[in-house]
Formats: C-alpha cells, structure tokens, sequence
C-alpha cells in the first residue's frame, strides 16, 4: 500500500482489509495503524472543540472542512485537498487531483502571504508534487537563492579568558584574580559571525525538510545546503527566535524566505496535540481560506472602494448597560454613503434545487438578516458567496428579501469562480432581479 493516500474534503477513511476496493479521492484504505492514529487525534480535536475527522462506523472516519496533510506514527502520509470540481466521466482520479492541487496553492499562497513565484512551463511537472513537497521546494529554492546572494552575519558578544588582550579587559574580574591568575585576562569583545536568529531558524527548517521530504531531488538539494551551512547552529528557542527576527534594508533578502519557514517550523495544526509526535502536519480551514481568497480579490478589484474582513462594531445584544455577542461579518466593503455586507460560505449549493432551498440554510439567512439589520439598518444589500460550480450554480439565484414593504433589505447569493475571480464586481453591482420574499 502506497505511503502516500491523497482524498478531498469529505472523503471516508476506512480500514484496509484483504480484497478491499482500489482507494479513490472520495473514499481510501489505510492501514490499521495509521487509523488508530487519527482516532487518536481525532480525539484530542474535539477536546478543544476542532472538529477534522468524525467517525462514520466503527473502522471509517470521514473527513471534514481541512486540508492541507497529515502524517501518522507508521509513516503514513494523508495528503487532504479541497473538493471543489465535479468529477466528469471523461477526467481521471490524477486530472481532479491536479485541478485541486493547483487551487489549494493559489488559496495558500493568497491567505499566507507567500511570496510564490512561478516560471511557467518549465515548472509544470511541479503539479504533480502532494502540497508539503511543493512547500518544501519553495522554500529550497529560496534558500538556495539566499546563499547566493550571501548568507547575514551579525556581531555576537562575547566573555572568555584569555592569555593574551583583545577588545575591552574586564578591570574588576582582572583585579580580583589571585597572582598565580594574572597572566589570564578576562575580555569581553565581539565576533562577527553567521549565528544569528535568522540563520538558526532557516537552518533548523532545513533540517526538518532533509528528514520529512521523500522527492529525491528536493533531497538532494537539501543535503547540498545543509554541507554548505554546517557553521550555523540550529534555534534552541523557536518561539523566540521569531520574535527577534529583523527586517529592513541589510535584511530584505530574507524577506521571500521567512514564510515559507514558519510553514514548516510551525506545522499548522487546528489546536496544539500533545506528546512528542507531530510527523508533517499542515492543516487549513478551507472556511478561512476561502474568505481570505475572496477579501483578497476584492481589495484588487474594487480598489476604490474601502474592504474590511471581520467587521466586529456591531453587537446582537445589550446586557447590563453593555453590549455582548459580537457579529463579525466576513467582509465589509464601503464606499462613501454606499455599504456592503458579504459573508463567504465554503458549501456547494445548486441553483436548480428549488424544492429544497437550493440547499441554504436556515442559520445562514437568519445571520444575513442579523447583518443587515445591525450593519446596514435594512438600508442595503446582504451578500452571500458560495463556490462557483459547473452546470450546479454558475449565476446569481434570484435576490431574496427580508421585508415585503421595503425592496432596499435584499439578500444575494451570487457564486465565486476561483478561475475567474474578477466576475464578483459584475454579480455585487448587478441591478435587481426577480425577488423571492422570505417568509
């Protein structure tokens, strides 16, 4: 069984057993162990009320709303990817995993602010590399690049004895020596050298890359990097290390590197798991990146108008002469006397679903109809944005209203293309539609 299992949000994890079927994106066979795992996990998830894996019987899990990968005790890697394209008779398993790799990155490199570059058709074989192999060969090249250009060196102080004076003597430690100490001077000057917070913290990523990466080439590469910065120790301190690292003009080199670096150093969990075993893992709310990847295209569209993402000036409540229960909107856009409130939902609906809502829920337009009485005093639109989904919702649904008598106190549900992001400005500004009165 390969080490390696690939599947989308939503998929079911099930227990390998003799004649069991060939794994697929929707539904794959791990071993006994690696399941055990992630039951563990699982658990310690929910104790911190994260909720990644449910089970679905007594040897399957299905997976929720994360991406990104896991890696268990025995080795095992789960490569997570978001389901976002309809499977079509004509594409195979490897065409949908590409698609999907391929988007993850866009909505990765937008939500973290990686400085990803891409040379084009040169690097199309890259496609085909799981998402922690394509983080680890960003940050390789980077690295490589760093050591080009020339690696930061720093002046450390130091206090050591000597036989001989070099910086400053220490008067009072010299003078309470004994005679037969004399001849010994104690100093105190600097060293110019590579050990800096910047160094250490690329140096232990590099470590962990030559010990997680299974690409031979980016393997080869590490272990090149590695003889060249054998001087630099690793960071003792991680956590602090970060916090003195520098920016600024001497500095601007290590500015492509350093988030590819914490990507690695911190191995994005969705609560902090305890013990010793953390394997490689890398995991993403999609809700987040989602709403990241949205905001993010409407600040470059809509350049005149003012986005804000997590509103929080308004409450649902007031108690005791003091407002509670924040409503934090995922996006608000405003321009002059003109205000917009969006919320980005990460669910598939379908517009041809009439009968049953188009699969919108209850809690979702009761949290619109919050929005848009506190934010906008029913005085303009609410807006909800799903994905974009081939033959299922590719146009805004009908506009929705909250009030039968007042036609300003609307609710659209428009899709998001994350191939064709620029569309959105023509669905926010598009003029009324039929309204459908929500009872």
């Amino acid at each position: 069984m390969s080490d390696l299992i690939t599947v989308r949000e939503y998929a079911y994890l099930s227990v390998a057993y003799a004649g069991c079927p060939e794994s697929t994106i929707d539904h794959a066979y791990i071993s006994s162990s690696a399941f055990d795992h992630l039951c563990e996990l699982s658990a310690s998830f929910s104790r911190h009320g994260a909720k990644v894996f449910e089970l679905a019987g007594r040897r399957k899990l299905r997976l929720d709303q994360y991406v990104g990968v896991l890696e268990t005790k025995c080795g095992t890697r789960i490569e997570i990817l978001p389901k976002h394209v309809d499977i079509e008779p004509s594409e195979s398993n490897e065409m949908v995993i590409a698609k999907e790799r391929e988007l993850l990155k866009k909505m990765l490199k937008v939500s973290l602010h990686l400085p990803y570059r891409d040379a084009g058709e040169a690097n199309l074989s890259r496609f085909k590399q799981p998402i922690h192999e394509w983080i680890i060969d960003q940050f390789l090249c980077n690295f490589e690049k760093l050591i080009q250009r020339g690696l930061r060196f720093d002046y450390q102080r130091v206090q050591e004895e000597q036989k001989y004076l070099r910086g400053q003597l220490q008067h009072v430690k010299h003078m309470r020596q004994s005679p037969a100490r004399k001849h010994i001077f104690p100093i105190e000057h600097d060293i110019y050298e590579v050990d800096r917070p910047e160094n250490r913290l690329i140096k232990t990523a590099l470590e962990v890359v030559c010990k997680k990466t299974r690409s031979s080439k980016n393997w080869k590469l590490a272990q090149e990097l590695r003889l060249m910065t054998g001087e630099i120790p690793k960071s003792q301190n991680i956590a602090q290390d970060f916090k003195q690292w520098q920016s600024g003009r001497l500095l601007v080199l290590y500015a492509d590197i350093k988030p590819w670096t914490e990507l690695i150093l911190s191995e994005y969990m969705p609560v902090s798991t305890q013990g010793g075993w953390r394997g490689m893992s890398l995991l993403f709310p999609m809700e987040r990146l989602f709403e990241h990847y949205v905001a993010y295209h409407l600040r470059r569209i809509l350049k005149d108008w003012k986005v804000k993402t997590q509103a929080s000036s308004q409450h649902i409540c007031t108690h005791e002469n003091r407002q509670i229960f924040k409503l934090k909107p995922d996006i608000y856009i405003e321009k002059q006397n003109k205000k917009i409130v969006l919320d980005t939902k990460w669910k598939l609906i379908d517009q041809n679903n009439l009968s049953g809502r188009y699969g919108l829920k209850d809690s979702d337009i009761q949290q619109m109809f919050a929005y848009s009485h506190h934010y906008l005093q029913h005085s303009s639109e609410v807006i909800l944005i799903y994905p974009y989904r081939k033959d299922k919702f590719y146009q805004p649904l009908p506009q929705f209203a909250f009030n039968a008598t007042d036609n300003r106190a609307l609710l659209k549900v428009i899709p998001f293309n994350l191939d064709k992001p620029d569309d959105i400005k023509n669905y926010i500004f598009a003029p009324t539609q039929n309204i459908v009165l929500l009872k």
